[in-house]
């Protein structure tokens, strides 16, 4: 059952010390309660708050039945080095840990169960070849346990669609918690081929609510600035002395919702209350297919997928292969998105835009006659938006951000079913740093 929100992160630590030895028999659960977990991560890459969330899985790493750790980065140079460096922190804070609770699991064999995943993203088609990763998804799947398995995606969803073409079979043995948005738009094959082929996987898929977590609600993906670090965390262990390397110490954490989901409510419930949010199912995800360039007449909803077909030579390349790209603005940067040949004069892109903008891109291709197409599109903030007759049909078992009005946090659409528990979560958290502190 769900605590009442606490309303003040600054809440007294003689509270905080009180509290701490009924709260922990509360958290301690027997090794068959706990949840079985992998988590899937893109940490080491460009966003640096997979540290944060890996410090925290870390910390209440007695709570959970953890079969793997996989480095899945769909954009970036993430991989298991990083991982394998945060285990080493955890083992020397994992004395002090042991000191207040039972079952925490240990730092040799939780190396045993990193995995590298694909580093970039998928082809056109979704997927390419196995790795250790996807491979691993596969074994834990496939193990006879009566409780789920449950794959909690801070990254890419590469070696989800592995494993899933791979063994199709696993999708009744699996459930998927994914933190999207930015990674939607990294992993656009992959999550058309998972949306295409398994509608009826059970997946929660995340493009919004998550920014309730951490992000100020006017200026998307901007960290709200607290003194959660100086009050809690400094001086708190080796993990803590690592944390201030993330965001100056500011907490973001922006995967750790998926973590949440399955520590605080009933996961079996998406539409219930929990500390990661609250969800409802959606039975279509928006897929809008343009032939050749748009106009800013053409709306689309963020984070669906734009399919861009365009008309060129009937060429010697080989299938689903990159031959042009497509160009856009980033700040003061440009991103390049790759485009695929599938025969017969048919060049195509999945493109997935993360949030409300006017979108202008231009292809680029040593191919003349797609080389300088110039388009644009306006992308509004409400997802999923309205049904096109493109669009992937889900099955009963897949759930999003609600679309209820009342339940954006400004301007993030279901931020309030996970906002709203931040302070209580975060103090939870803020217990075991003090167990951090204890000499």
């Amino acid at each position: 059952m769900i605590i009442r929100s606490v309303t003040n992160l600054s809440i007294c630590l003689v509270l905080l010390f009180t509290t701490t030895c009924c709260s922990n028999k509360k958290k301690v659960l027997k090794l068959n309660e706990k949840p079985r977990i992998i988590i899937s991560s893109d940490i080491g890459g460009t966003d640096p708050d997979d540290n944060q969330s890996m410090a925290h899985l870390l910390m209440y790493a007695d709570m959970f039945t953890i079969e793997g750790l996989v480095s899945s980065p769909s954009y970036g140079k993430g991989n298991t080095s990083e991982i394998l460096r945060m285990i080493d922190l955890y083992e020397k804070d994992l004395p002090k840990l042991q000191k207040h609770s039972q079952g925490f699991a240990e730092p040799d064999y939780l190396r045993s169960i990193t995995k590298q995943g694909r580093q970039g993203n998928a082809p056109y088609l979704g997927y390419t070849t196995a790795t250790e990763g996807s491979n691993w998804i596969i074994k834990c799947a496939k193990e006879d346990k009566p409780e789920p398995l449950w794959v909690l995606v801070w990254g890419g969803l590469e070696d989800v669609a592995q494993a899933l073409h791979d063994a199709p079979e696993i999708q009744n043995k699996i459930k998927v918690y994914w933190i999207g948005g930015p990674n939607k738009k990294w992993s656009a094959n992959s999550y058309a081929y998972i949306a295409a082929h398994f509608p009826d996987l059970w997946f929660i898929e995340v493009n919004a609510s998550y920014y309730g977590f951490f992000s100020d609600n006017v200026m998307i993906d901007s960290i709200n600035s607290t003194n959660y670090y100086e009050k809690y965390i400094n001086g708190a262990g080796h993990l803590g002395k690592d944390f201030k390397n993330y965001y100056n110490g500011e907490v973001k954490m922006g995967d750790t919702p998926s973590l949440l989901y399955v520590m605080n409510g009933n996961p079996e419930n998406p539409t219930g209350e929990s500390w990661g949010g609250s969800f409802e199912i959606f039975n279509h995800s928006p897929r809008i297919i343009h032939h050749g360039v748009t106009t800013l007449k053409d709306t689309v909803a963020f984070c669906s997928i734009n399919e861009f077909h365009l008309k060129g030579p009937v060429a010697n390349i080989p299938k689903d292969s990159i031959c042009f790209w497509m160009e856009v603005p980033f700040g003061k940067s440009t991103q390049k998105w790759p485009g695929y040949y599938l025969g017969e004069g048919d060049y195509a892109i999945k493109y997935i835009p993360k949030k409300a903008e006017i979108l202008n891109y231009t292809f680029t291709s040593e191919i003349p006659e797609i080389n300088g197409l110039k388009g644009a599109l306006v992308v509004d903030n409400f997802w999923p938006g309205k049904k096109h007759e493109t669009d992937y049909q889900l099955g009963s078992n897949w759930y999003t951000d609600k679309a209820d009005k009342n339940l954006y946090d400004g301007k993030i659409q279901g931020g309030k079913t996970i906002s709203k528990w931040r302070e209580e979560s975060l103090l939870d958290w803020a217990k075991r740093w003090v167990w951090l502190k204890d000499e």
